[in-house]
């Protein structure tokens, strides 16, 4: 099975998203608000429709199969073409989707009834059929799909009526059900997935799905055209098309926003926000975000870090704040938990407060004599793949040296970066990598159970029997508050044994140039079909 690449990637690039402050769209260098402040979902309502906008991607979807859609560049454009079981919305909510109903007759049975008069792209109509063979492609381990762990506790799924699913679990699973607005729930046509074979999702292939945008042309290397789809079960989309293009490096992608050449893009590098802002070109947007900057430690087991103390100590040592200035930027903030303060916004009451942010680099030399690992080797690998990754690694590296560790920063090449999760054999000789990573569903416990024993993104083995037993608990508990409560004792005790070392807190940073307006803000856009609601701003 790969990897959920979490690594947001030459984008989330310091990734600092913006989110949307809801100022007016087609203002100059409009200020986006202040870190974790006046953060809000939507931008100003469109005027009118417009026959087409582009939008600029920082990389190009290797695929546009759901099954393998594990990461930015492939869910931004997915997410307008293919719909889900539940939709995630702007504001991080669930709401009704391709199932117009959904029913948990106990905690291992969950049933959905299916929307009646959905049609696929190619004309076909929508069915209990076409549910069963999306869903089921998951557990077929020949697809070998990348959103295998969130089917783990499924023991079946089947149609039950006409219009109607059921899945049954092996133990109560209350992510599941939230899970179905991203891409596990995706639901495409069963004739094409069989017609199609391995090349469904290809530009060759081509996807039969029910979004308000239909694939067109696909020229590989340079852009991704989506046309609106005419017979569209909802609101009808404002655009009559959109281009996406790839511009890997960072300053020509800003380039193609000042200049208008890109309406509008997602994920703004930090380093990028103040030339937007000042251009006149359009508006710089900061919204909710589930995503984090954190250092993955690769093995628990063996090594150096393998004590607790000497990942304690890393943790006192690092400068959070001058991360912040030098990289993550304005939107962003220093935390000591891996899991995005937004993931709590609906179960608030039972969110627990965070630590404070400190650093102690006297405790943290003290810790490093107790653990007798002074002069012991610490490997950070760092990758360009991200322009904030060195900064981060080198950061790293000054502050295990100062506490009388020996840290070596060792540069691997963007593929080699991605082994790291996915491949064990990539991680050998690696004590430390960078990541940016986000959830796709809204709530905590969905990074605070990648912790339990043998979880396919528990890279460094963490594992503790009375923490699975919590994770178990929390997994079965349909209340939210309640399991929120549960996932708190969870973070505490991530928070305090470091299976991955927290960096900082990410909002979601967009811009949308003078001509357009309507884009959802948040980090909805990996699932909702936020393309449909740009129109024009004037």
């Amino acid at each position: 099975m790969s990897l959920r690449l979490r690594t947001a990637l030459a984008v989330l690039t310091l990734a600092v998203t913006a989110a949307a402050c809801g100022g007016g769209g087609g203002g100059g260098g409009t200020a986006a608000p202040p870190p974790g402040g006046g953060l809000s979902s939507g931008t100003p309502e469109p005027k009118g429709d417009i026959d087409a906008f582009t939008w600029v991607s920082y990389a190009e979807p290797p695929t546009l199969d759901y099954v393998y859609a594990f990461d930015y560049p492939q869910n931004m454009v997915l997410s307008n073409v293919c719909e889900s079981l539940m939709r995630w919305t702007p504001d991080l909510k669930e709401e009704p989707g391709l199932a117009e109903k959904a029913v948990q007759r106990d905690p291992r049975t969950l049933v959905y009834t299916i929307r009646k008069g959905v049609r696929f792209h190619s004309g076909a109509e929508m069915t209990a059929d076409d549910v069963v063979a999306s869903l089921n492609r998951h557990l077929d381990e020949k697809v070998g799909s990348y959103w295998v762990s969130s089917f783990r506790n499924v023991q079946s799924i089947t149609k039950t009526g006409p219009m109607e699913v059921t899945v049954r679990f092996r133990r109560p699973d209350a992510l599941f059900a939230l899970e179905m607005g991203a891409s596990p729930g995706t639901v495409v046509s069963a004739a094409s997935l069989k017609a199609r074979g391995k090349a469904f999702g290809t530009a060759d292939g081509g996807l039969d799905c029910t979004g308000p945008f239909k694939l067109g042309a696909w020229t590989k290397g340079q852009s991704i055209q989506l046309d609106r789809f005419d017979g569209y079960w909802g609101d009808r989309a404002r655009s009559g098309k959109v281009t996406f293009t790839f511009v890997p490096d960072t300053a020509a992608r800003t380039n193609a926003l000042v200049t208008g050449e890109a309406d509008g893009g997602y994920m703004i590098p930090a380093a990028s926000v103040a030339r937007l802002r000042s251009s006149g070109a359009g508006t710089v947007y900061a919204g909710p975000n589930l995503t984090t900057a954190n250092l993955i430690v690769s093995d628990l087991n063996a090594g150096t870090l393998a004590d607790v103390r000497v990942r304690q100590a890393l943790s006192l040592a690092i400068d959070r704040q001058g991360l912040v200035k030098a990289a993550l930027g304005e939107h962003s903030a220093p935390t000591l938990v891996p899991g995005p303060v937004q993931a709590w916004r609906n179960a608030a009451d039972a969110r627990p407060s965070a630590p404070a942010v400190r650093r102690d680099v006297e405790a943290a030399r003290r810790l490093v004599a107790e653990a007798g690992a002074q002069g012991r080797k610490v490997v950070i690998a760092t990758s360009n793949a991200a322009p904030e990754f060195p900064v981060i690694s080198n950061a790293v590296q000054a502050a295990a040296k100062e506490i009388g560790l020996a840290a070596e920063v060792r540069t691997v090449a963007p593929d080699a970066y991605t082994a790291l999760f996915s491949d064990p054999e990539a991680r050998k000789g690696i004590d430390l990598f960078p990541t940016f990573w986000y959830l796709s569903a809204t709530d905590p416990l969905e990074l605070y159970g990648l912790f339990q024993t043998g979880q396919f993104e528990n890279y460094g083995g963490f594992s503790d029997p009375a923490y699975d037993k919590l994770v178990d608990a929390a997994e079965g508990e349909f209340d939210r508050v309640e399991r929120a409560r549960l996932t708190a004792k969870l973070q505490e005790s991530v928070a305090t044994r470091l299976p991955w070392i927290p960096l900082a807190d990410l909002d979601n940073v967009m811009f949308l140039g003078k001509r357009i307006t309507g884009a959802p803000t948040s980090i909805s856009y990996l699932y909702y079909p936020w393309a449909a609601d740009i129109g024009a701003a004037g």
